[in-house]
């Protein structure tokens, strides 16, 4: 082949391809089932939070991942969409049951509503509303710190089951045994936070960030970093390396959290810099991205202990 002829099929066919490429985005743009959803899913009147985001893989195929009430973010393969209709399913985690996880529903006024059928056959109707960015125009002005834990009792926290086993003992917020969460009566927007922590062998708990956003903690010494491990945001972002020190030794959290922009320091050792936290993770109170919420530590998993549990408010 000639340089000529080679120049005029290039000619022809760059434009070509550039076209179609602004007619397959263009056709995507108008794709209203894409992006990020905070869904409540109403199970027998009581209302459970959940979270989806859809994606275009490639020309044709969309993707996403999907958060539902409890266990880590969930891929799916694929996410059939025509005609303002979609559906999907996605294996269980967590939940009873031999079959699929399956989502049907449809888009209208920029909202989606459906039906999600569980595992056991069980299904619950949701609806959902686009989840918000959640950016910031200016960078966080730092308020006065405020000591959440004043190491004597539980003033300020309240339990979320029905029992509570959590207990104030000499400087330390102590679960010893697994049983329900607990929460600060009070609720945050932005804020810089500080915790240290200790867990037997093989415990496990987390921190919940407004209530949404779980940073695991976890025995995790000697382990890949992992975003089910300590340091990760659960089902969403892996710290760049693993700071776990031995189960039993105190060790500390320092977490920044901006709209959805996360920095977390691990025993001193920054692991996540200013990193977008997707939307909720599994065990959220609620999908109510666009509000403050509290600060929440997980105390069904195993014992654990905090203490010296400072927050830093953004004005």
């Amino acid at each position: 082949m000639n340089k000529i002829m080679l120049v005029s099929i290039r000619k022809i066919f760059l434009p070509f391809v550039a076209c179609m490429l602004a007619i397959t985005a263009f056709a995507f743009e108008g794709n209203t089932i894409e992006g990020r959803w905070d869904i409540n899913i109403d199970m027998n009147g009581k209302t459970a939070p959940a979270w989806l985001e859809v994606k275009h893989s490639g020309f044709k195929t969309l993707v996403g991942q999907v958060v539902v009430v409890v266990g880590s973010a969930r891929p799916v393969s694929k996410v059939n969409f025509a005609d303002n209709k979609f559906d999907f399913s996605v294996p269980p985690q967590w939940e009873q049951g031999a079959g699929d996880m399956s989502f049907s529903g449809t888009y209208e006024n920029d909202q989606i509503k459906g039906t999600v059928t569980y595992p056991d056959g069980k299904s619950y109707s949701f609806t959902g509303v686009r989840a918000p960015l959640l950016q910031r125009e200016k960078e966080p002005v730092w308020g006065t710190p405020v000591k959440l834990f004043n190491g004597k009792d539980l003033t300020g926290w309240h339990a979320l089951g029905e029992t509570n086993q959590w207990v104030a003992e000499n400087g330390v917020l102590r679960s010893p045994k697994s049983g329900s969460n607990i929460a600060t009566d009070a609720t945050f927007k932005d804020f810089k936070l500080h915790l240290e922590f200790r867990y037997p062998k093989e415990s496990n708990s987390g921190v919940y960030l407004r209530g949404r956003y779980e940073v695991q903690i976890t025995d995790s010494k000697g382990l890949q970093p992992d975003f089910g491990l300590l340091g990760g945001v659960y089902g969403f972002i892996t710290p760049s390396t693993m700071e776990a020190k031995d189960a039993g030794e105190w060790q500390s959290y320092d977490i920044t959290l901006v709209g959805r922009m996360v920095t977390l320091e691990v025993n001193g050792k920054k692991v996540i810099c200013n990193q977008a936290i997707p939307g909720i993770t599994g065990g959220a109170l609620d999908s109510k991205e666009d509000e403050p919420g509290p600060i929440y530590f997980q105390g069904d998993h195993g014992p654990i202990e905090f203490r010296n549990i400072v927050i830093t408010p953004a004005k």
